[in-house]
This record gives structure tokens, C-alpha cells and sequence, in this order.
């Protein structure tokens, strides 16, 4: 550890790049500690987290009742397989059914774990439920779409870095347009072979994409009307990011911003990951009714660490932090004074064009092609002004803090992404 301590940034950042596989291209920063909506780097600098680990850590770095959790969990017992039944999985399984809303949960571990186990179950409900013939089942995703990096799961994306050499390519998906209700109809009038509709209810990856108002409303009504699943990827915008319980919320008429939704717009299929933990152990989960879930029996699908002690402990733990915290009304009333005073500066600027979002899922488009370093830069002068944000698709920067700021925290944040845009006017 003393040799460990002698090393500065720039140490740790030479050791990624000359043994580590170069599948990432991270900011230049080393982080060594965590608390609440900050962290530190090696060198004892303090930022703002504007990122949250991809959303993962809504409820803040190291919460303690969720670090109390998995340590206390994890003195006792970490892993039995599924093979044996564990004291933690039932009560997990029956606080998170009764949280959102569903009769059956299936444990994973991460994000594209969980997607690929909804493509399964709705492939095996459409021929056993649905009646499609054999290996004809076609579930229907949106270009632009981002739901993991699996080999199936980039098989669908129309994204080349993602694809290019990966093939050959799982087939069985349809993209069409994101928020064109008229194109879902359209593939799903015109084809009796598709079992479900795979959506994120905002495109994150894509740059913070937030369909028009009735799009999930409707879309499910589609659904409904075709006898396909709807399928709604909340890895990213559940768990309280988007100010309501899950983004599927935000179009219902239901006045309660912390709970799982209407017939009208809950999925038939949910998927979750990230926040399920609050960023401190990796956990998945499907959900579905029993009329769904029951195709799957023993054998069909699983995993050695799904279901875990110390994951089922820390997931509890975790959504009760957003319940107990009220961390979905504070991303909800911030997000909307985090829109309210970037638009006051986007509306005299040069660098900027436009901020979108909901709740505390946001992003601001750079005024240059997606090819140009523009935003790269000013995430490199927001680290030097003590905040940490990162670009997607060259041209975007993505603003998720954790849900645990203040209003006074909040506003000094607006202050440095002000002051530093200003700098490239």
C-alpha cells in the first residue's frame, strides 16, 4: 500500500494503458475516494460528480446504510450459488415485487445481463404464450439505441464502433426510429411474428433523448393491441434519475411521483441494474407478472453470483435510500431549476444550442459537428474548475449528479458549467 500511496496521477493512468485493455477512453483522473455528490483524486483535488457512475450511483458515493449493508452481509455469508436457497434472496425478491409493482423478480448482475435474460423470457413467452412458430420470434428495438455490449445485444445497434468486427451478428430484431409511433405501428400491423418492443424510455447513451410526451403511453397501447410485450430498459433512467420512481412514470397521470406507474404505461417486462445498488455492488434484475415469468423453469437461465447474499442485502438497502430520502421529488424539483437556469445562458449563447433532460438526467449540445474535440474540451476545463462530466457522441455533455444534492450544491454546479462555457464563447 506505501508504494501505492507515492503514486500520482499520471502513475496509475501509465499502468491502465500498459496492461489494461484499451476498451475505454476515460478523463484524465484518477479518483481514489468518494462521498456523497463528491470525490477526490490521488492528489487530494475535490470534484462535483457530475456523471454518478453512468447513473449508478444515484443515492451518492458510499452511502452508509448501503456500505453498512454489504459489509455487514458480507462478514456473514457472500455466495452460495443457486444452487442452495440463502436468507437474503426471498426477502430481497419480495421488498423489490412489492416496490415496483410485480409478482416475479429475476436476479443478475449487470445491465446487459439483465437485457439479455428479457430477450429470452419474451422469446420463450412468444412461442409458448404467443404462438409464433420456432425460431421466428422478432422483437422489435430503436436505432440509436444503447442497451450493453453483449455480442446479441450489439447485434441490434447501429452503432459501428460497437459493431464493426464483432459479427457474424444475432438476428432476429427490427429497429425503427426512436419516438415514431407511426413506424411501430407500421412493423407491428404488417408482421405476426413479433413478441415485444425493447425501449429506454429516454435514450441516455445517445445524448439524453426524451421522447415526445404520449410516446410511452401509446407505445404500450400498441403493444397491447398487438399482443407484444412491452420492454422497458430503466438501467440507466430507473431508480429515481428522471424524478419519478421509474422514467415510465413520467407519463402517467398518476400524481404520486414515487411509485411504479399505471396499466397504462408499466412494462410488461423491466429492467434494471445500476442504481439498484447505489453503485456499490453489481446487481440486475427482470421483472415480470407470473403469466410472463412462468415460462421460465429450471434450467432455462441463471447465474452463479445471481441472487446473491451480499447483492440482495445491498439492493434493499438501496431502494430504501431513494424511498426513505425522497430522492425522486429532489431529482424532479432540481432537475427542473438545473434546466431553468442553463436555458437562461443557452438563450444568449454561442457554444451552446440546447439543454434537455428530465429529473436529474440532462445534457447540453455543443455547437460543433460530433467529430470535433469542442466538448471534450470543456469537460477537460470543468475538471479543472472542480467539476467532472464526459462527452457521448462527440458533441453532447451528459449532467447526472447524484440525486443526493443539495439545492445550494446544485446551483454552484450551474455556477462552473457557466463560467467555463463562457470560456469558449
Amino acid at each position: 500500500m506505501s508504494v501505492l500511496k507515492d503514486k500520482v496521477s499520471q502513475d496509475f493512468i501509465e499502468l491502465e494503458e500498459k496492461y489494461g485493455a484499451h476498451n475505454y477512453h476515460p478523463l484524465p483522473v484518477v479518483l481514489a475516494r468518494g462521498e456523497g455528490v463528491y470525490v477526490w483524486d490521488v492528489e487530494g483535488n475535490k470534484y462535483y460528480d457530475f456523471l454518478s457512475a453512468y447513473s449508478a450511483v444515484n443515492q451518492g458515493h458510499c452511502h452508509p446504510k448501503i456500505v453498512d449493508a454489504m459489509t455487514n452481509q458480507a462478514k456473514t455469508l457472500t455466495l452460495t450459488s443457486r444452487a442452495f436457497h440463502n436468507d437474503q434472496l426471498g426477502p430481497y425478491e419480495e421488498f423489490a415485487t412489492n416496490y415496483f409493482n410485480y409478482d416475479k423478480l429475476l436476479p443478475m448482475n449487470t445491465g446487459a445481463e439483465a437485457v439479455e435474460t428479457a430477450v429470452k423470457i419474451c422469446r420463450k413467452w412468444a412461442y409458448e404464450k404467443k404462438g409464433i412458430s420456432k425460431n421466428d420470434a422478432q422483437i422489435v428495438v430503436c436505432k440509436n439505441n444503447f442497451h450493453g455490449r453483449t455480442t446479441t445485444i450489439i447485434s441490434f445497434s447501429n452503432d459501428p464502433v460497437a459493431r464493426k468486427n464483432f459479427g457474424p451478428y444475432t438476428s432476429g430484431f427490427l429497429k425503427i426510429a426512436y419516438d415514431n409511433l407511426e413506424a411501430l405501428e407500421e412493423v407491428l400491423e404488417n408482421n405476426d411474428n413479433i413478441a415485444g418492443f425493447l425501449v429506454e424510455p429516454i435514450q441516455g447513451e445517445a445524448g439524453v433523448y426524451v421522447p415526445s410526451e404520449d410516446y410511452l403511453i401509446k407505445a404500450k397501447a400498441l403493444c397491447k393491441k398487438y399482443n407484444v410485450l412491452f420492454i422497458a430498459d430503466e438501467v440507466q433512467t430507473g431508480i429515481a434519475r428522471t424524478g419519478r420512481l421509474l422514467a415510465t412514470c413520467g407519463n402517467c397521470s398518476c400524481p404520486e411521483k414515487n411509485c411504479s406507474g399505471t396499466p397504462e404505461v408499466k412494462a410488461d417486462i423491466l429492467i434494471l441494474g445500476k442504481a439498484l445498488s447505489g453503485g456499490a455492488y453489481p446487481v440486475s434484475a427482470v421483472l415480470a407478472n407470473d403469466d410472463i415469468m412462468e415460462v421460465i423453469r429450471p434450467g432455462n437461465h441463471g447465474s452463479t453470483f445471481g441472487g446473491n447474499p451480499v447483492a440482495a442485502a445491498v439492493a434493499i438497502a438501496a431502494l430504501e435510500v431513494v424511498r426513505d430520502e425522497e430522492l425522486a421529488e429532489n431529482a424532479d424539483q432540481l432537475g427542473k431549476l438545473f434546466r431553468s437556469e442553463l436555458q437562461k445562458y443557452v438563450d444568449r449563447s454561442s457554444i451552446v444550442q440546447l439543454v434537455r433532460g428530465k429529473g436529474l438526467l440532462n445534457a447540453i449540445v455543443i455547437n460543433d459537428d460530433e467529430n470535433s474535440d469542442t466538448a471534450w474540451n470543456i469537460c477537460m476545463a470543468l475538471k479543472d474548475n472542480g467539476l467532472l462530466a464526459k462527452p457521448t457522441h462527440g458533441n453532447i455533455i451528459r449532467f447526472a449528479p447524484p440525486l443526493v444534492m443539495t439545492k445550494e450544491e446544485l446551483l454552484d454546479c450551474v455556477h462552473i458549467i457557466i463560467k467555463t462555457l463562457q470560456d469558449f464563447e
